[in-house]
């Protein structure tokens, strides 16, 4: 099997933390690994030590799985790919760019081969989103999406994870959210958009569109906030072209891949963030048929973000990409 000279530019975050860990569990066929340290600062991982963003990293590299922030993306993914390299950022940067592809693995992995050298990773409440909407929308056509996201503070790195933390120890101070978010919950996520929604929530309309190549489909977003360490939950309504009844939508889901049906209400069975942690599939339950209108679904939709919601379909999105050559 041939090997492949790996690079992870933002190592010291939670995704690229992360990412390091998949590729050692998914045994990607690694030749070279470079781990990439932004900032400068030194560290190692099991004895691969950090090395600095300079001119000269990306030399011989093939893939970057790239976690920076968008600032370093929108500056260093081009030219990392201008040396040779093919990205797959995380970031926001080249999430709507006409000639960047925006993939979830599940849904849309035809649009890898249209690559220019970057490929980019959708947002993380997308991501799960779409794993379990694209069956569905195969099936019988999503018109109309309402979301309403419940989502962990670790989505928002782990400044946010230690300040939910220390406010449960009994700290008051909030600097990474704009309240208190121990025992409490923030309908707010990312700054204010012109039409009063965030801008967390126009990503979740612009990149369903862009992702689904439908550019008709009408999405409602509502991204909440939630004292949760890890693992984004979502409540889905959607209405599509024909029926489908909840026995059906079960069985669709049920083959899907990346997807794993939990729903038993008779015995409290259905997905949480507690359970999703650290796993790969994006979980499906509560699944039943809107009763206020003819052809509606509901679905409750949980997935761990920094796995499936980042790292995992980054590392996903690479192995197509050698598998595809």
């Amino acid at each position: 099997m041939k090997k492949y000279n790996v690079a992870i530019l933002g190592i010291r975050g939670a995704v690229g933390q992360c990412m390091y860990s998949i590729v050692k569990e998914r045994k990607f066929p690694v030749n070279k690994l470079v781990l990439i340290s932004p900032s400068g600062a030194g560290g190692e991982l099991e004895g691969h030590r950090y090395v600095p963003l300079t001119k000269d990293v990306f030399n011989g590299i093939d893939i970057v799985l790239s976690s920076p922030g968008a600032e370093i993306s929108k500056e260093w993914a081009p030219l990392a790919a201008r040396a040779g390299a093919v990205v797959i950022d995380n970031t926001s940067q080249f999430r709507m760019d006409e000639d960047v592809p925006l993939v979830v693995p599940e849904v849309n992995p035809e649009d890898i081969q249209k690559h220019k050298g970057i490929i980019a990773n959708p947002n993380c409440s997308t991501i799960q989103m779409l794993v379990a909407l694209k069956p569905l929308h195969d099936f019988a056509r999503i018109k109309r999406i309402v979301v309403s996201t419940y989502q962990a503070v670790s989505g928002a790195g782990a400044e946010a994870v230690a300040e939910l933390e220390d406010q449960l120890q009994g700290k008051k101070t909030a600097k990474k959210f704009p309240h208190q978010i121990a025992h409490n919950l923030i309908p707010q996520i990312d700054v204010f958009c012109d039409n009063f929604y965030t801008k967390e929530e126009m990503k979740m309309v612009n990149e369903t569109r862009k992702i689904f190549h439908d550019p008709a489909i009408q999405i409602c977003p509502t991204c909440v906030r939630v004292p949760v360490k890890n693992g984004h939950s979502e409540s889905v309504n959607i209405e599509t072209e024909k029926k489908i009844t909840r026995g059906r939508a079960i069985e669709i889901l049920s083959r899907a891949p990346g997807v794993k049906v939990v729903d038993d209400v008779a015995s409290s069975v259905y997905p949480l963030p507690i359970l999703a942690d650290g796993q790969d599939e994006t979980f499906v339950g509560r699944i039943r048929e809107d009763i206020s209108i003819a052809n509606g679904l509901n679905l409750w939709v949980v997935s761990d973000n920094l796995r499936k919601g980042a790292a995992l379909n980054a590392v996903q999105i690479a192995e197509i990409l050698i598998k595809n050559k």
